[in-house]
Parts: C-alpha cells; structure tokens; sequence
C-alpha cells in the first residue's frame, strides 16, 4: 500500500466519514457531494456536452477516439447523489485511458423519484444509443457504486431482450438493497468512507414500492442469460465487499466470466482519487486493459 494511499484512507476516515455519519438529508448529501467535486482531477482537454432527452445524455472523451464505441456510465452517489458533473473527471480519465467517449445519462434520483425511477432512465438511455446507430455489442456499460448496482441491473435486462453489450466495469458496485452481506457487518469498522447506518438510511429513500429484492434495484437477484464478460473492482476493507463477491458467483453460475479485482486496504470508489493516488490510476489502467480485450474479441 502507497503512502498516498494510507493518507487518503486517514483523510477519509477523519474527515469524511463523520460527515456522512451525521448527514440526514439525502438532499443535503447530494449538495454536499455537489460541493466538493472540485477535488477530483480532470485530465487536460476534456470535453463536455450535453445532449437533450428522457433521459438528458452528457457525452464525455479526451482526445481523439474510437466513434463507433461508446461507454454508458452510471455515476454512484446511493441512487439520491451525484451527477454526470460531479463524475466528470472520473469518466475523463477513463476516455483518456480507453480512447473511447464516455455517455452518463442524468438518471432520476431519489427520493424524490424512487426506484425504478433510475432503471427506467438507464433503459431509456440505451434506447437513445441504439436508436443512434451503436452496435449493441458495441457498447459497454460501467459504473460506480449505485451506479455499478444500475449497470448490473441493465445488463440483466439487454441479456433478456438479446441486446448484451460487450461487456461491463463496475466499481464498488452496490448490488444488494437487501443488505444481507456479512461484510456490512465485519467491514462496518474497517472501512474508512461508509458508515453502515447510511447505507440504512440511503435504502429506505430509494426503494420507494420495489422490495429490496427487485433485480431492477439489486442486480444480486437478477437472471443473467448469457452474460458477456464483466470485471468488478472492490476495495478489501469496504462494507459492500460482499455485494461484488456475491455477484461475482451469480454471473459466474451464469455462465459468464467475471474478473474480480480485490484491491488490499481500498476505500470505496478509490478509482476517483486518480491523479493523487497510484494505486487509483493502476485501477483505471486495468480497466482499459480489460476495454481493451473487449474491443479485440472475435467478431468486434
């Protein structure tokens, strides 16, 4: 473990953590988090536009890139937090790194629009690239945290309806609104960023009328007919460690490869931290490798 790694997950624990502990407000969260956005570093010459629809869809690349392949990105933030603004530099650096643009859908949040509000959005925002002209398996899904959970919960779905992407990233993917992982209880001190009673709380805003089962707010009980390949990123201390083993095993019983990356003492999400942290932009690094393998299957 680096030292900038150790001092992040110091800063983390003291700093951040607290903060969440006492947050209440899910609207109050997501100013917050809006807030503090400054922090994570953008690349040079990243480029942002917005296109208008139901969902809105911000288009995010760094250079010069591969037109006819596209990332749909589902931002973290607990389903009721984040947007594509906030994650802007995250998703820059991954265009860098991949040579391919980035799409984030601004997807509903709760509570004021509860579960399947956000599904709904990522739905319709396939729709709008295939309606476009991309491939469906020309497209690959990633995400973070809720937003991971949402990817996860797509695929599922474009498996069903023979629309499989090429594959997906998900970074410390939140699949069980059930919370029946151990790790909510045998991580709850280790880790450094998520107070479990948040994650509590955060279900309660989100689930709206869907049991905590629905595979449209936790891919964990999903059906996966044939999944393509899926890499899954989790830090060893987080909370929701158990939600990427678990899901891992799913995938895996249905039929799919699944590479499942355990990264010794991570916090949550820890890839956003690239440009202060190595062990970030290693993450990242290995995200484009595995893009990287996608886009040179047979048949791509």
């Amino acid at each position: 473990m680096s030292w900038r790694l150790r001092v992040l997950i110091w800063v983390l624990a003291v700093c951040v953590r607290p903060v969440l502990a006492r947050t209440l407000s899910p609207q109050r969260a997501r100013r917050d988090f809006g807030r503090a956005s400054w922090i994570f570093r953008a690349p040079p010459f990243l480029l942002h536009l917005g296109t208008p629809g139901s969902p809105a869809l911000q288009w995010i690349s760094v250079g010069p890139g591969d037109l006819d392949w596209v990332i749909l990105y589902f931002h973290g933030g607990a389903y009721f937090a984040g947007s594509a603004d906030t994650y802007a530099a995250l998703m820059g650096r991954i265009s860098k790194l991949t040579g391919l643009q980035v799409v984030a859908p601004d997807y509903r949040l709760a509570p004021e629009h509860p579960a399947p509000a956000a599904f709904d959005d990522a739905r319709a925002a396939h729709s709008q690239l295939l309606a476009r002209g991309y491939r469906a398996d020309r497209i690959i899904l990633g995400g973070d945290s809720a937003g991971g959970g949402l990817a996860l919960a797509l695929l599922a779905d474009l498996c069903a309806r023979n629309l499989r992407p090429a594959g997906v990233f998900a970074l410390s993917p939140w699949t069980d609104l059930a919370l029946t992982g151990d790790s909510l209880t045998t991580n709850a001190r280790a880790d450094p960023l998520l107070p479990v009673a948040r994650v509590t709380d955060a279900v309660g805003h989100v689930l709206g009328g869907l049991a905590a089962t629905d595979p449209r707010i936790s891919p964990l009980y999903g059906a996966f007919a044939l999944p393509p390949p899926v890499l899954i990123q989790v830090g060893s201390t987080e909370i929701l460690l158990d939600d990427s083993r678990r899901m891992a095993d799913v995938l895996r019983q249905s039929g799919g490869q699944v590479l499942l990356q355990e990264t010794p003492g991570a916090p949550h999400v820890w890839q956003i931290f690239d440009g202060y942290v190595p062990e970030s932009r290693a993450a990242l690094r290995k995200v484009a490798d595995f893009i990287l393998l996608l886009r040179v299957r047979p048949g791509n």
